[in-house]
């Protein structure tokens, strides 16, 4: 697992700076600083306009006695997306922008929920790791 995260940090950052290199050589620095600008800006706000919605789910889940697992799954999809779309970058803007389409979080739950099932039909164990503070 730590080779896939450190592939991911090494690799992520030099295909987006290659990327914007590229994209400056055809459009100019100017107008690509200004879509990295832009695109974090809309995408930030949209992040927080999503959060509110979600956290009032969340709110009408727990009040009705529900556990609020969808919204729950949609608030991490949206954290995610907003850090990704303030994080200069073509890719990272597409995966953001893409993470905060409601069609976009359907289709990643229903694909977690069927892998979680296959794990747990082929028996497998699924180890969710905690940390504990010491007061």
């Amino acid at each position: 697992m730590f080779a896939y995260l450190l592939l991911i940090f090494i690799l992520v950052p030099f295909v987006e700076l290659s990327i914007l290199i590229r994209v400056g050589q055809i459009i100019g620095v100017f107008n690509t600083l200004l879509i990295v600008v832009v695109t974090g800006i809309v995408g930030a706000s949209m992040a927080r306009q999503q959060g509110v919605r979600v956290l009032s789910a969340i709110q009408r889940e727990v009040n009705a006695g529900r556990m609020p697992a969808d919204a729950l799954f949609d608030g991490v999809v949206i954290l995610v997306s907003g850090i990704l779309l303030v994080t200069p970058g073509i890719i990272t803007d597409f995966i953001g922008f893409a993470g905060l389409t409601p069609a976009a979080r359907n289709a990643a739950r229903e694909w977690l929920r069927s892998k979680m099932k296959d794990t747990i039909d082929r028996g497998d164990t699924i180890t969710v790791t905690s940390f504990r503070v010491n007061e």
